[in-house]
């Protein structure tokens, strides 16, 4: 199944409003919690990211602690 944007607004939609049943590629699921959507949800973002190449950029930070020598 392709995965897209669609996919993730309606999850996202389900999550905000509270509702547990979504209708993904002409399929209702119902989901027992809140915590089962948010894991489809991110399940679906990485399958997204995957097919499309994209990364999250990894940041990092850099600390100096001393005197400065």
């Amino acid at each position: 199944m392709a995965v897209s944007q669609a996919d993730i607004d309606a999850l996202n939609k389900a999550i905000a409003s509270g509702v547990r049943s979504v209708t993904l590629g002409g399929q209702t699921v119902i989901y027992n919690t809140t915590e089962s959507l948010i894991k489809a949800r991110d399940n679906l973002q990485a399958q997204l990211n995957a097919e499309s190449g994209k990364r999250r950029s990894k940041q990092t930070y850099l600390y100096q602690s001393g005197r400065g020598y």
